[in-house]
């Protein structure tokens, strides 16, 4: 199992879409706001571990074309997150309370569109999964791991984010890092699609 959880911890604690998010999420509107997202994105992270392991990434690895236009929608997903954040008035917390977050459902469903926990999922099956004598306790143990690993390595880019607001004071110091944060998104996102091709 140790090199289960190294590999859950480099997979939920480096950057990707849902850690940048996490942290311009906590940034923005605080870190009890980016709880919902956190628990969220994990449980989808790990439902989407349980439900390749236990079918789906088989059909996926027989049909290739497949998982290219399920990573290119994810791509145009992200892409429109990070034009929104991108576009996101410099509002204190305060004053921004009406307006619509990811939350918990949301962070669960992007997982969906995800690139990277697709990837991610998809290794699981390939290097974790092989070989047990049970499969499907073998990937409901690696989910439930993964859940575990995912939400302490989610909760430092919360933090991350949470601190970071003491030096976010100004509006226009938000906007230069929700342009930042918009553009890493992006980054992330279209790297993770070119680098695999």
């Amino acid at each position: 199992m140790l090199p289960f959880i190294l590999f859950a911890f480099v997979a939920s604690i480096t950057p990707g879409p849902t850690n940048l998010l996490v942290l311009s999420n906590s940034a923005r509107y605080g870190l009890a706001a980016a709880l919902p997202i956190v628990l969220g994105a994990c449980a989808g992270a790990a439902g989407l571990v349980l439900v390749v392991g236990t079918g789906l990434g088989q059909l996926l690895l027989q049909w290739p074309q497949v998982q290219v236009a399920m990573a290119w929608a994810g791509v145009l997903w992200l892409s429109w997150l990070a034009w929104g954040l991108y576009r996101a008035p410099a509002l204190d917390a305060t004053a921004s309370q009406g307006a619509p977050r990811l939350g918990l459902l949301g962070a669960a469903g992007l997982q969906l569109v995800n690139p990277k926990t697709w990837m991610m999922a998809l290794a699981v099956l390939g290097v974790f999964s092989n070989g047990a004598a049970h499969p499907a306790q073998r990937i409901a143990l690696l989910a439930g791991l993964f859940f575990a690993v995912s939400v302490p390595c989610l909760i430092c880019w919360a933090l991350l984010g949470a601190g970071s607001a003491r030096v976010l004071r100004s509006p226009r110091a938000l906007r230069h890092f929700n342009r930042a944060m918009a553009l890493l998104l992006l980054a992330a996102a279209w790297s993770s699609v070119l680098l695999q091709n």
